[in-house]
């Protein structure tokens, strides 16, 4: 008989104007600043929407993102909200899903949101979504927070095979196990070592790794444009994101 998975319970916090989501413990599993639902708040998740630099804007409502890892929905009310993109969101935890949709302004499904509750792995894995997902946003923790649930080389050649030709992967890394080295060398065998880029770490320690369907070399004027583009046109801090992202080969 399979054992039933335990998983934690959800809760949330206050601090001023912003509103933490926990899970069981005190680290901090995502965040919304309350008078700016549909922003997002914390740094290392708006490098998650670094991809923004490699396609051309004109482009992304026509685009599917798709989030493992629901956290405190911010990336996902970015994409459906903010970039009128078809959006899809996997989470395993229904509590998560239940506080989000409560305490976190997460919309109702409707014909661009969709989310899914499953498993990150096996979603990954399905031929459902191969080569479907423009925009891969992978941020899989449990509520130790230690290091990611899901970070095996297998896992990230599952996750490429979702992307469309010119799709992109961003993936936070974080943990207070020393896993950031490892965890790059097994995207980097996913994706080819030129497919991939990687920003510093935050001052909290998260960083956040980009890897391409297919590599591309942009040119850094042709970022430096797309970069004031994203400022301009969703208030994303991207021109700092330049200063702090190189490719990881």
């Amino acid at each position: 008989m399979k054992a039933t998975l335990r998983l934690p319970e959800v809760h949330f916090s206050d601090h001023g104007d912003i509103r933490y989501l926990h899970l069981e413990t005190e680290w901090i599993q995502g965040s919304m600043r309350l008078d700016a639902p549909y922003d997002i708040d914390l740094e290392y998740v708006q490098r998650m929407m670094a991809w923004l630099l490699f396609v051309d804007p004109a482009t992304v409502a026509k685009r599917h993102a798709m989030q493992l890892g629901l956290g405190a929905a911010a990336l996902t009310k970015f994409c459906h909200k903010r970039l009128r993109m078809k959006t899809t969101a996997i989470e395993l935890n229904p509590q998560v899903v239940a506080a989000c949709r409560l305490w976190f302004k997460l919309p109702k499904d409707d014909s661009r949101l969709s989310v899914v509750l499953g498993d990150a792995a096996e979603v990954a894995k399905h031929e459902h979504w191969a080569e479907q997902v423009d925009a891969l946003q992978v941020d899989l923790y449990d509520h130790e927070a230690a290091a990611p649930v899901l970070d095996s080389e297998e896992f990230y050649r599952d996750c490429r095979h979702l992307l469309t030709e010119d799709g992109c992967m961003t993936v936070n890394l974080f943990g207070r196990a020393s896993s950031y080295e490892h965890s790059l060398k097994r995207i980097q065998a996913a994706f080819g070592a030129e497919a991939v880029w990687a920003f510093k770490p935050t001052r909290e320690g998260n960083t956040v790794v980009l890897a391409l369907r297919e590599p591309v070399e942009p040119k850094r004027g042709e970022l430096a444009a797309r970069a004031d583009e994203i400022e301009s046109r969703w208030g994303l801090p991207a021109r700092k994101w330049l200063r702090v992202f190189k490719q990881a080969g």
